[in-house]
């Protein structure tokens, strides 16, 4: 039990190893946000790239079924796109960013209305909800495409910094579980030599 408490132990010393390291990508990206939505982009359309890859090879063993032609179409689809963004990053993030902005809209709008509508127990909330990604997707869509340098940056710095952090929590926190489950091993003392018998060999 104390070597599988050390292996426990292990795994969670390099998860919160990890989580440093995406805690310092996350403000390395907050500071260089340029870099970070360049960076993003790419990733993304590598995440395409290689996605489409494998699907179309999955499509290709799955030839002569009812969906091949549905998975080929998708495969494609996905490589050509992860083609354009490597390509053309910048471009890409000017997309995304107009579309992130959209949602943005569309979501606090409707937050906005079903606050009001329906004023629920939780209508502050929502009301605060839809607000503030209201604001947000007009403050993007105001400053585009010059927003888009950032706004894609941000958000990924952002992910990687929470994500970091609680890969650190559970890290951190998992140690000390095992620590207190884990008994401690107890090193083996030489006995004690007994006191020797009186001597009764004087008859």
């Amino acid at each position: 039990m104390a070597r599988e408490g050390k292996r426990l132990n292990r795994s969670f010393s390099w998860l919160a190893v990890l989580g440093v390291l995406l805690v310092i990508g996350g403000v390395v990206g907050l500071v260089y946000t340029g870099l970070a939505t360049l960076t993003s982009m790419l990733l993304f359309g590598w995440l395409l790239l290689i996605g489409g890859v494998v699907g179309l090879l999955q499509a290709i063993q799955s030839r002569g079924t009812s969906y091949f032609w549905l998975a080929a179409v998708v495969a494609a689809l996905n490589i050509a796109a992860g083609v354009v963004v490597i390509r053309h990053p910048e471009g890409s993030a000017e997309a995304l960013t107009m579309f992130a902005a959209l949602l943005f809209l569309t979501g606090g709008l409707f937050r906005l209305v079903g606050s009001v509508v329906v004023r629920g127990p939780q209508f502050g909330w929502t009301l605060l909800q839809g607000a503030f990604g209201l604001l947000l997707g007009l403050l993007v869509l105001f400053d585009w495409p010059d927003s888009s340098r950032y706004v894609l940056g941000v958000f990924f710095s952002l992910a990687l910094l929470f994500d970091g952090l609680g890969l650190i929590a559970i890290g951190v926190g998992g140690r000390r579980i095992v620590s207190m489950v884990t008994p401690t091993p107890v090193s083996s003392a030489p006995p004690e030599r007994s006191e020797t018998a009186p001597d009764q060999s004087n008859n």
